[in-house]
């Protein structure tokens, strides 16, 4: 019967086939917290999930990896060597609520070798995980207050699509953080890097 539905039912659409169990079994233990509350400095990334017609995604997860202040690693593939910052993670994982909000406790890191020679601007690696989603989608978070670092950077310049490409991934300064809100298609829809 393969390829045959029930009478009158219909296939499944593309945005059913990750439904909202997708999660059993991502739980992270320390959740969006890739730095303890209370951490000195610690910023809050903040944002919503949205698909193509602008509806929040109420099931998603965003993953985050970063260097830490200083533009460092705590892994063995940082070229400069592996430093710990302490209590900082660099990876958190959000569950995305009903409407589709989405929020991280962090720290701003610093810039990192590019390729080349190149310095890129302080950002944070994405993953975004939602229904219909079968492939992680890979993104990145830039800081708006860092208009000379994001100028230089590497892959900002390397976006086709220009400025309107380029804020896709520019996160606003807001109280205690920043603010960035995904979109998985249609207009204003996020860049995605295929890695």
């Amino acid at each position: 019967m393969s390829g045959v539905t029930p009478e009158g039912a219909l296939p499944p659409t593309p945005s059913q086939t990750v439904g909202p169990y997708f999660s059993f079994g991502l739980e992270w233990e320390d959740g969006p917290f890739a730095v303890p509350e209370g951490t000195p400095g610690a910023i809050r990334l903040e944002g919503r999930l949205f698909d193509g017609l602008g509806n929040p995604i109420p099931d998603g997860l965003i993953e985050t990896w970063q260097a830490d202040p200083d533009g460092r690693f705590a892994h063995p593939d940082d070229p400069r060597g592996a430093v710990a910052w302490d209590g900082f993670r660099g990876f958190a994982r959000s569950p995305v609520d009903d409407e589709g909000r989405w929020s991280i406790l962090t720290l701003k890191p610093g810039p990192v070798p590019g390729p080349r020679g190149s310095v890129q601007a302080p950002h944070v690696a994405v993953s975004v995980l939602a229904r219909g989603v079968l492939v992680r989608l890979a993104t990145r978070i830039y800081f708006g207050d860092e208009e000379e670092a994001n100028a230089a950077d590497p892959v900002l310049a390397g976006l086709r699509g220009g400025e309107a490409e380029r804020r896709t991934l520019i996160a606003a300064p807001v109280e205690g953080g920043y603010r960035l809100d995904i979109r998985l298609q249609g207009p204003d829809e996020t860049v995605f890097f295929a890695i």
